[in-house]
């Protein structure tokens, strides 16, 4: 089997965690979180940065520090991961949902202002898969509605948008350092910020909201939301690297596009670049043309049988149960995701890839399409 992601840890990784156990600094207490947390924010031209256990948590606290509550709106893709709209709804906010692109499949950014009411307070944008949203609409309604914005960079770390770096936009982002993300802690997570009150509220909220003067004495109730140093030491080694694991998912798109180019007539592969940006290849991901007789959930069977690992796409808010039974998104229809998710699945694209496999993965898919 060829799996669908293998991280590379052939760096420093071993050097810091035995560092860590040798000086006995396991715990969230070690000097690798500061460490993690300060390379991190630099890299991306951010003031703040506030190390977490995972990515889904950076956006509870971000929605939680920037006081959005019960019966607010927060505008936001159908067509993302669900921890994108748990993060809203468990506050009492509610989600606004703006339909997919169909060639970036981010979010539509010229359906938003239609979107906006009284009862706006943020957009989340989250740029998906490898290519950002289109940052200069989003900016241009932030200003003129008086909106937050906060920004899910989980997917794209060290992308760019017009030579800026994605995370670097939002009030507040976020980040995933899960092990198919482009730099890995295991689980982990990273908020990035300007505002040094966003940041001192989001170390509180990740450290059950201790008052630092009296340790065990809260007038908040917070969460443990805290990074090991362990973690974070993988964090550093894996950030050392950056830029050649860029450079190698964008070789594994150029050898994808290379490679699938005959199929175009079954399907529609990732855009390349656009005005803004050049896909980073997070995943390189692939939608089912209409005229393929079955859909991608009967794909990724098929190239399972033969030995190829193989993910479907998100699928959309308003079509998941749990939302449904919170009485959330009635009636609403959103075709280009709805398309996206039934059509849409991703093929083995981790950093550990070889030449060869890659050969392999084109040679199945040639022998099922054809």
């Amino acid at each position: 089997m060829i799996p669908v992601n293998t991280p590379l840890l052939d760096g420093n990784e071993k050097k810091y965690l035995t560092e860590c156990i040798d000086t006995g600094w396991i715990s969230s207490e070690g000097p690798f979180v500061r460490k993690f947390e300060e390379m991190f924010s630099g890299r991306m031209g951010r003031k703040y940065g506030v190390a977490v256990s995972n990515g889904s948590v950076a956006l509870d606290a971000a929605v939680i520090a920037l006081g959005i509550k019960e019966n607010d709106e927060v505008i936001m893709p159908a067509f993302t991961i669900i921890s994108c709209a748990s993060a809203i709804t468990r506050v009492g906010a509610i989600p606004v949902l703006i339909d997919a692109h169909p060639q970036t499949w981010n979010m539509d950014v010229e359906q938003i202002e239609a979107k906006i009411t009284h009862k706006t307070k943020a957009i989340m944008v989250v740029h998906i898969y490898g290519l950002p949203v289109d940052m200069d609409k989003v900016l241009e309604l932030a200003r003129k509605y008086d909106l937050k914005i906060i920004e899910d960079a989980a997917e794209e770390i060290g992308q760019l948008y017009k030579d800026k770096h994605i995370g670097s936009f939002g009030d507040i982002s976020c980040f995933s350092f899960y092990p198919n993300k482009h730099i890995t802690t295991g689980e982990g997570g990273m908020i990035l910020t300007d505002n040094e009150e966003l940041a001192e509220k989001c170390r509180s909220l990740r450290n059950l909201c201790f008052i630092p003067e009296k340790r065990f004495y809260h007038d908040e109730l917070g969460y443990n939301y805290r990074l090991t140093n362990m973690q974070a030491a993988l964090g550093v080694a894996q950030l050392e690297r950056l830029d050649s694991f860029i450079e190698k998912k964008r070789w594994i798109g150029r050898k994808y596009n290379e490679l699938l180019a005959d199929l175009n007539d079954k399907l529609e592969l990732p855009v390349f670049q656009t005005d803004y940006a050049q896909n980073i290849y997070w995943v390189y991901g692939m939608i089912l043309r209409d005229n393929v007789p079955f859909e991608a959930e009967e794909m990724i069977k098929k190239l399972g049988e033969k030995g190829i690992g193989a993910r479907p796409f998100f699928w959309c808010m308003h079509e998941q149960p749990v939302f449904k039974k919170m009485g959330l998104f009635e009636n609403e229809q959103y075709p280009i995701g709805e398309r996206i998710a039934r059509r849409g699945f991703y093929i083995p694209s981790g950093l550990g890839l070889t030449d060869e496999q890659m050969t392999t993965v084109s040679i199945k898919l040639h022998e099922i399409l054809r």
